[in-house]
């Protein structure tokens, strides 16, 4: 098995000019060949014109943060292209001039699916997203894979997320909707806007006031569960509702 390291040195690299308006002005071949050029025709348009809505903000801040970033080498930022297929893993880099002015940017990515993702089983509608069973997270200035199997829940976080292991926590340049529609859904399960659950790691479910809150093995905080998925909780562990310990 190799490191992620290593295969990422091999894996080719999709590069994206923009200029100081944010608008694209080329790309290389691979670019073209993963980015659905042919579909949105992003050249002369600002770069935000070139995704989806849910994507814009995401994609605005990355844009903004290498405008006034003042570290050398900020750590590289990771998101999801509308390309239901691939993961992307994009740093965004500000380019200037001699005098230090922002002449445009620099999108550079590695197309990391087959690190991160499975197979497509056959048959599987085009559209489909591959399953997640790496999660990419961001430590220090360095990108860790997480084994899916591995984490106890996800936290929203704004346009990120943060996903809770045994040993602790770390950030994901990805946001909580875009991890659930690629997790496994018969191992996670949303059980509020902010919170998905690893239900393998269900430990103890408890009702406070009313209200159904789930304990994971080797996490200690309390985790609400909204009305609306309680009963779909319930169901997925094979539990009636009188069998909830009161708090």
């Amino acid at each position: 098995m190799h490191s992620p390291l290593y295969l990422l040195e091999r894996f080719d690299v999709g590069i994206v000019r923009l200029d100081a308006g944010r608008h694209v002005l080329d790309m290389n071949q691979f670019a073209r060949r993963v980015l659905p050029v042919d579909e949105t025709q992003p050249f002369s348009k600002m770069v935000l014109d070139f995704h989806p809505e849910r994507s814009k903000p995401k994609v605005e801040f990355l844009l903004d943060q290498a405008a006034v970033c003042p570290v050398a080498s900020p750590p590289p930022m990771t998101m999801i292209i509308n390309i239901p297929e691939r993961v992307l893993l994009i740093k965004v880099i500000r380019m200037s001039d001699h005098v230090g002015s922002t002449t445009g940017y620099t999108l550079v990515f590695y197309d990391i699916t087959d690190v991160v993702a499975a197979e497509m089983p056959p048959g599987a509608p085009r559209d489909e997203r591959r399953r997640l069973h790496k999660i990419p997270t961001v430590q220090g200035q360095q990108i860790r894979f997480v084994d899916a199997e591995q984490v106890l829940r996800l936290q929203s976080d704004g346009h990120y997320t943060r996903i809770v292991l045994a040993e602790g926590g770390r950030f994901c340049n990805l946001s909580i909707g875009d991890l659930e529609s690629r997790l496994d859904p018969e191992q996670f399960m949303r059980v509020h806007r902010s919170h998905i659950l690893n239900l393998r790691a269900v430990h103890e479910l408890v009702r406070q006031d009313g209200r159904l809150s789930v304990r994971l093995r080797g996490d200690a905080e309390l985790i609400p569960v909204s009305r609306s998925s309680s009963a779909a909780l319930l169901e997925r562990l094979g539990l009636a509702a009188a069998a909830v310990r009161q708090g």
